[in-house]
């Protein structure tokens, strides 16, 4: 495997005011450390494009969105501070996307795990497809949903967020997420593509400073996050070393 496969893809592409970001990782879409700072960064630049007005955020494939946190730097993990540091990387992404002037739409082709659940809460609208089901399971390896938990609340509501977090090993449906708003709408996989790009062209065609304007109402009440998320990281930080997430993870990775 190539060293680019290993750290995964991220690409972007621009047409008019629309820019659709691009990432895959051969492992379920899951993201190494560098492909979060990767994604990162671009939203953080794009933010500050004055000509772009509209993001789209999709992944790589047919299957999965993403399947969250690669397990392989998990196991890597061999202290707090390290531990930390690796999940600060989401606390990051999601604040990223929360403070891009931008508005961000999903295109959720398929299955979300985890973090890949959080960075669909922290996308503006997400249209999906049937097969897009959906699961927090990080109680099944020791820790917890704590750094994406803001959002995913902020989303769905907090009972939902229970819901789906205590049952850690049961997929949610694609119609579940669309009843409990993550997903705004839902298309067939032959569909989803124009009618993510139809949606974003159209929402690009209006007043750009009317919709900076909207993603900070969207977002008002959220600017503790900076350093909630960052706390959230420490917990999952220091969980994360404790025997049962070893067996765990080394469990799930066989």
């Amino acid at each position: 495997m190539s060293l680019e496969n290993q750290n995964g893809s991220l690409q972007t592409i621009f047409n008019n005011a629309v820019a659709t970001v691009q990432f895959g990782h051969p492992a379920s879409n899951s993201f190494p450390r560098q492909l979060l700072d990767r994604l990162t960064a671009e939203i953080n630049s794009l933010s500050l494009n004055e000509t772009v007005s509209v993001i789209i955020l999709q992944s790589e494939g047919t299957k999965v969105f993403c399947s969250g946190a690669s397990f392989d730097e998990l196991l890597q993990v061999e202290n707090e501070v390290q531990g930390t540091a690796f999940f600060s990387g989401f606390a990051h992404l999601l604040n990223a996307m929360r403070n891009c002037s931008k508005l961000i739409i999903g295109r959720v082709q398929g299955k979300a795990v985890g973090g890949g659940v959080g960075i669909i809460s922290a996308c503006d609208y997400a249209l999906a497809t049937p097969e897009s089901a959906i699961k927090l399971s990080e109680l099944a390896i020791g820790i917890g949903p704590f750094v994406i938990e803001p959002a995913v609340s902020r989303k769905i509501g907090k009972a939902a967020m229970a819901e789906m977090t205590l049952a850690a090993h049961e997929w949610k449906s694609a119609e579940w997420a669309l009843n409990n708003k993550l997903f705004s709408e839902i298309h067939t996989a032959e569909n989803l593509d124009n009618a993510v790009a139809s949606f974003a062209q159209k929402l690009s065609s209006y007043n750009p400073e009317a919709l900076q304007e909207m993603k900070k109402i969207i977002w008002e009440g959220t600017e503790h996050w900076e350093s909630l998320l960052i706390e959230r990281a420490a917990i999952t930080g220091k969980l994360v070393l404790s025997d049962f997430s070893r067996k765990a993870l080394t469990q799930f990775k066989k």
